[in-house]
């Protein structure tokens, strides 16, 4: 097991709440380690010291401390993860490795598939109910792969490819209904965001209608980055302001748009309307389950804002961490999870909408780390 502990003394606490939250209170929490029922089993790919790539397995207490699950880590070529509840799916970018998960969150390879034999895939993910399995697949242009999942071997099958879509790595985020999904880019110097629809057998098909973009001064324009979704149907995109030049004009700022029954999207956002982020160049970004509560990572750290529907997003913390964060997740007990690969950490937050909590142990230290999947237990 690659993990060291740091827990932060009360008063590094005491200091830590008062530079890091605009309107919340970070506290600190007993220790909870010998939980047996797992709020969450947390996935961590890695390529530690040995060069050999892995998956620490770790289970989430109530508190959010975190334990090694049994046999962790587990040998694997796997990077980037996704998973259903029963099944984990990890890629190396050719293959898509199939692992079957048993009830204290080990892992056993039920299956490989071999998608790409010359590689490309990347940002596995799925569609809300866990019955598709979607792919980034990188040549000229991004793909979105499609494919079925056994839900008694854990095997896949081919469905779809939709071509021409945004830049590699930028995943389509699904509503609740589980019909429409949305991202967004500035590929090739062209401000777009990306809406599909979901068919009854996992396939994806491009929205037709244009979406707008919030108002902005004049002149300035804003080249959007990725889309998350709330459990209705509302979405939010990170959008950085630009002049005609290409030049930055200020920091990422958060818009939040509606989608309407037939994929279309509304917003109320403008310039003078969407807050601004600190987290730097925005890398990823999920509201919570309970859609109240937006979470960004980017070069500067991590940050966290009320999200409010249809109505404006609002500012909640300032950076909990200034180092870089790659990738984010929550779970279901008001868990936030996040990574720094360039650190080389996975910080665990304990967040709801009046205060946020550094869990006990946290950050942990994994050599090598690359990416990261929560499971959620409750």
């Amino acid at each position: 097991m690659y993990r060291s502990i740091s827990v932060l003394s009360l008063a590094l606490a005491t200091t830590f709440a008062s530079a890091v939250l605009a309107s919340a209170q970070v506290t600190s929490s007993p220790t909870d380690a010998n939980s047996s029922s797992p709020v969450a089993y947390v996935y961590v790919s890695s390529t530690p010291g040995s060069g050999t790539n892995q998956i620490n397995v770790y289970a989430a207490a109530s508190n959010g401390t975190l334990r090694a699950a049994k046999g962790s880590p587990f040998p694997t070529t796997v990077s980037y993860m996704a998973v259903n509840g029963k099944y984990l799916f990890g890629t190396d970018g050719s293959n898509i490795d199939s692992f079957a998960i048993s009830s204290d969150g080990a892992l056993e390879q039920v299956d490989s598939y071999s998608a790409e034999p010359d590689g490309g895939l990347s940002s596995i993910y799925l569609d809300r109910s866990g019955k598709t399995l979607y792919a980034d697949y990188y040549t000229i242009n991004n793909d979105y792969l499609s494919y079925g999942i056994d839900n008694t071997t854990g095997q896949l099958s081919f469905v779809s490819d939709l071509p021409g879509g945004p830049p590699n790595n930028s995943p389509v985020s699904f509503i609740g209904n589980d019909e429409f999904a949305y991202s967004s880019s500035c590929y090739h110097f062209g401000p777009e965001i990306i809406g599909v629809q979901r068919a009854g057998d996992g396939a994806l098909s491009y929205l037709s209608s244009t979406s707008p973009f919030p108002t902005t001064p004049s002149g300035d324009f804003y080249c959007p980055w990725l889309a998350a979704a709330d459990p209705t149907d509302h979405i939010a995109i990170a959008m950085q302001p630009l002049n005609g030049n290409w030049t930055t004009m200020g920091p990422y700022q958060l818009a939040s748009y509606t989608v309407d029954s037939t994929g279309n999207l509304t917003t109320s956002s403008s310039y003078s309307n969407m807050p601004q982020t600190l987290v730097g160049t925005v890398n990823d970004y999920h509201i919570s389950p309970s859609g109240k509560l937006l979470a960004i990572g980017g070069s500067s750290g991590l940050q966290l804002f009320h999200f409010n529907g249809a109505n404006p997003i609002t500012k909640y913390t300032k950076l909990l961490t200034t180092e870089p964060v790659t990738q984010i997740f929550w779970d279901n007990a008001n868990h936030l999870y996040a990574i720094s690969q360039e650190a080389g950490t996975l910080y665990v937050y304990t967040v709801t909408s009046t205060s946020v909590t550094a869990a006990p142990g946290s950050p942990y230290t994994i050599p090598g780390i690359e990416e990261l999947i929560v499971l959620p237990k409750s």
